[in-house]
């Protein structure tokens, strides 16, 4: 029996929609539609038209945008639209700053050059980095940029007081609450603590807070819990600071080992649920070994170790930093505990949900002359923080 070939489906074809419809859809209709399109889609059309450049800048655009985003990642296995980056800052180029793929695994080709998208704050040092924004410091005209580079936005803060100096500067920012800006700065005669909130666009002193920190002005804190955290040295200890009642404590945590034989300690918080030690065990100021903690209970629980630094790298880290324990610096990145040296191009970063110990490898970009000041930052470029 014979049997004829089926017949091969006819050919898709597209049909574009009319753009006469597009002008008669209501403005809030036509916004839930473009705000179910990939962000880097949205970004490469928004140059077509003045009003979808403007919905950037739109808190109703942006909240939609954000809630269908987190419901499509949440449905699916697929990442998010945008990538993660480690950036790195250097004081012999400061606008020039070398980007880690976090999801890729690779240095991206080109650097990021804020001075292109901002071009009349070129004068300017990155300081600080979370959730999408940068602060960069401009000396020049005594104030803070609070700036978004992927939706252009920023705000210029001034300093609260002049002259103004300052030795430490938490800067954390959080989808509900905003932004705040921590600092602690030199006055004529004592240090003197400021808090911004973008709530309200305003400085307010916090009084009291040197005198319980004491001499830590070079660690920032570390936001945890709806708190800024701090490790005091010398004796060991931990204060919070509580931005809402403006009230600072101490924190009865247990330690272990004694405090006595930590030679340096830094917190780092994941955004949410633990908050993390980094501290080098030894005596007579001199490191042996790196040990990893999280705290359980909350502000006033036990810490419970975590994992230690295999022997190998943990000789390179030591060799790295002279025993010089100011450079040490820690954030968190991805998943990863990042611990970086502001004398050394490369992180050693713990993976946690592998509980694996990694270097990053060296930017190949990077000059060989370059010694000092190296300066890392998580960079997560996020389209709903509002500067």
């Amino acid at each position: 029996m014979h049997r004829r070939p089926a017949a091969s489906p006819p050919p898709t074809r597209i049909v574009e929609m009319d753009p006469r419809i597009w002008s008669l859809l209501p403005r809030e209709l036509l916004e839930h539609v473009l705000s179910f399109l990939p962000l880097r889609a949205f970004l490469m059309i928004r140059s077509t038209c003045r009003h979808f450049n403007s919905l950037l800048f739109a808190p109703s655009f942006v909240s939609k945008h954000s809630s269908s985003s987190s419901s499509s990642s949440s449905s699916s296995s697929s990442p998010p639209s945008l990538s993660s980056f480690l950036l790195l800052s250097h004081p012999h180029c400061p606008q020039h700053f070398p980007l880690y793929d976090s999801a890729a695994g690779e240095w991206r080709p080109t650097a990021l050059s804020p001075s292109l998208i901002l071009p009349n704050f070129k004068n300017s040092s990155l300081i600080s980095a979370s959730n999408g924004l940068l602060c960069f410091s401009l000396p020049n005209s005594s104030s803070f940029l609070i700036c978004n580079l992927l939706t252009r936005s920023r705000r210029e803060i001034k300093f609260p007081s002049f002259p103004f100096v300052f030795e430490l500067l938490t800067f954390v920012s959080t989808p509900k609450l905003g932004y705040r800006i921590f600092i602690l700065a030199s006055g004529s005669s004592r240090f003197e603590a400021f808090l911004y909130d973008s709530r309200f666009h305003s400085w307010r002193k916090v009084n009291g807070f040197d005198r319980i920190l004491g001499g830590t002005h070079h660690q920032e804190g570390v936001y945890f819990d709806g708190r800024l955290y701090f490790a005091k040295a010398e004796p060991f200890s931990i204060v919070r600071f509580d931005p809402e009642a403006g009230t600072t404590e101490h924190c009865g945590s247990e330690l272990v080992p004694p405090p006595g034989q930590l030679t340096f300690a830094r917190l780092v918080s994941d955004g949410g649920e633990r908050l993390y030690l980094v501290g080098g065990i030894g005596a007579n100021g001199i490191s042996r070994g790196m040990k990893l903690w999280a705290l359980c209970g909350g502000g006033g629980g036990r810490w419970e170790e975590v994992e230690s630094l295999p022997e190998l790298m943990c000789r390179k880290f030591m060799s790295v930093c002279y025993h010089n324990y100011e450079h040490v610096y820690c954030f968190w990145h991805q998943g990863m505990v990042c611990i970086c040296c502001y004398t050394w191009p490369e992180i050693l970063y713990y993976k946690a949900s592998r509980r694996t110990w990694h270097w990053l490898p060296k930017c190949p970009s990077l000059p060989e002359k370059w010694s000092c000041g190296f300066k890392w930052y998580s960079f997560l470029p996020e389209i709903s923080a509002m500067a």
